[in-house]
């Protein structure tokens, strides 16, 4: 490197240092100005003020002993009558498609596919009430049949019209 070039190159260092430093010098004297004017807008921002009230309100009502704590009783909320209960699927076909279709489908956890003849003829072979059995008590042997299809809503009948739709397919 020539003299030359370090002359510029330690003159230039300089000039970004002195640079760096006056940013920094004008930073604090921006913020030592700007705070007090940004704390008396805060203090009067009535719409900060609630937020922060809301944000900081207890999540519900502590009891505390030795206290009357009988304002805190728990009161269960009235619906108007039961809670509305999902729509069953009306037939084997419908069942399958709402509830089976997630591991028949696509073969997950040992099912066998929809249609895949090769992987139903063995579990037809056993008869149908050994697959209504293990479709509404569920099975695990080489992959997983939860109970029902893990709908716990589905009645035997919908569970065994669904086995009957998905057997004729592989057959």
């Amino acid at each position: 490197m020539s003299k030359h070039d370090s002359k510029f190159f330690n003159t230039f260092s300089v000039v970004i240092g002195l640079l760096v430093a006056l940013t920094l010098v004008l930073i604090g004297i921006a913020r030592t100005i700007g705070d007090p004017f940004e704390a008396a807008r805060a203090a009067d921002d009535k719409g900060l003020h609630q937020l922060v009230a809301d944000r900081t309100q207890p999540v519900g009502p502590v009891a505390v002993a030795g206290h009357d704590n009988s304002a805190l009783a728990i009161v269960a909320a009235s619906t108007g009558g039961e809670a509305p209960k999902a729509a069953l699927p009306a037939n084997g076909e419908e069942t399958y498609k709402a509830v089976c279709t997630a591991c028949h489908g696509g073969g997950i956890a040992g099912a066998p596919k929809f249609g895949d003849k090769a992987a139903w003829s063995a579990r037809l072979a056993e008869g149908k009430p050994t697959l209504y059995e293990h479709a509404i008590n569920g099975y695990k042997n080489k992959g997983v049949m939860p109970a029902r299809g893990g709908n716990p809503a589905l009645t035997d009948e919908l569970v065994k019209e669904a086995v009957d739709y998905m057997a004729k397919a592989a057959q």
